[in-house]
């Protein structure tokens, strides 16, 4: 049931999955069903890896049947995942440990019979399930449009799934799918102080990731509500399904009535998606519902899908002060309502 794949077999998969028209198990008709089966299986585990990977998902594919039904069963002992799944003892017990070893389940003693030991999931395991859920998801979804067809046979389907496999990656369509609706999903939030948290995370990460952590940033993000709220500022949030997964905020500077663009971030697992687009687009609109001339942000020409970004919202570059208050910026930009 577990197994890792290596360079042969990748190289086989794709072999297929490119090159149909010199594909001899086709040829063998009903004959090389298992094999093509077999084939397929490891294609879409193969491209089940690469989505996770792609949302920096630590989980293995192969590991998804037994975690099921630790999640489905809420505690569920070695010899009821047996019989569930009808796989074989040291498959299971193979799994159990790679999960345990993930740090995804715990083990707890039955109150009836010490003997058993109950597996369910851990703290780590639960927060793991959220993100996978929508994964899932797509799978789901995208598994279902590939085999909607109708055919008089298990091997007119399998060729069917086949082309339509060899059109277009399986991970590349999943990712998609997830995208599409994740920015559907999205819900933008004013600040709350259940969400500090988050934003003193999500920035920090952010900095430690492209630059690192000023004294100033340390002592705003670490008083939100001194150095914004109080101040007159504004703080939002990107919400999905319950998690905080971006922020920004409108930070006054000076007694001049001007607001900063600034301290915005988003998860790592969730960029990619124009999360960070919406808030600043959220911001403008803000912006401009109260009343505000213009808005001033600071960043540092590194970062150039930024500054473009940036630019296609209408902000232009003007003369960068000797003290601005962050050592990394090295270009200030305004936009003038």
């Amino acid at each position: 049931m577990y197994q890792t794949f290596n360079i042969n077999q990748y190289i086989c998969i794709s072999t297929y999955i490119n090159n149909n028209t010199m594909d001899a198990l086709r040829g063998y008709g009903e004959l090389g069903l298992g094999s093509r089966l077999k084939r397929v299986s490891e294609y879409m585990m193969k491209e089940t890896q690469l989505v996770y990977n792609h949302f920096n998902v630590d989980f293995d594919p192969y590991l998804f049947p037994i975690f099921k039904i630790i999640v489905n069963k809420k505690g569920v002992t070695n010899s009821e995942i047996q019989n569930s799944l009808q796989f074989t003892q040291p498959a299971i017990t193979q799994a159990i440990n790679k999960l345990n070893d993930k740090g995804l389940i715990v083990y707890d003693s039955d109150k009836l019979d010490k003997r058993k030991k109950i597996i369910s999931l851990s703290g780590k395991g639960h927060d793991v399930l959220e993100r996978l859920k929508p994964i899932w998801k797509a799978i789901d979804k995208v598994i279902k449009e590939y085999t909607l067809e109708s055919s008089s046979s298990l091997i007119e389907h399998l060729n069917i799934l086949e082309n339509k496999l060899n059109t277009k990656s399986f991970s590349e369509t999943i990712i998609n799918n997830i995208k599409m609706n994740t920015t559907q999903a999205l819900e933008i939030i004013s600040f709350d102080k259940q969400y500090a948290k988050d934003f003193y995370e999500l920035n920090v990460e952010w900095l430690k990731t492209f630059f690192y952590v000023e004294p100033y940033d340390e002592e705003v993000l670490s008083k939100p509500e001194q150095y914004i709220i109080n101040k007159g500022g504004h703080i939002f949030f990107a919400k999905i399904n319950n998690q905080i997964v971006g922020t920004v905020a409108l930070m006054p500077i000076g007694n001049d009535g001007l607001f900063e663009l600034t301290k915005m971030a988003v998860s790592p697992e969730h960029r990619g998606y124009k999360i960070g687009q919406q808030l600043m687009q959220h911001c403008i609109d803000f912006a401009k519902s109260i009343g505000l001339p213009k808005l001033v942000l600071y960043s540092n020409t590194t970062l150039e899908n930024a500054i473009y970004i940036y630019k296609k919202y209408g902000f232009i570059e003007k003369p960068l002060e000797p003290d601005t208050p962050y050592k990394r910026s090295d270009i200030k930009m305004e936009l003038v309502f």
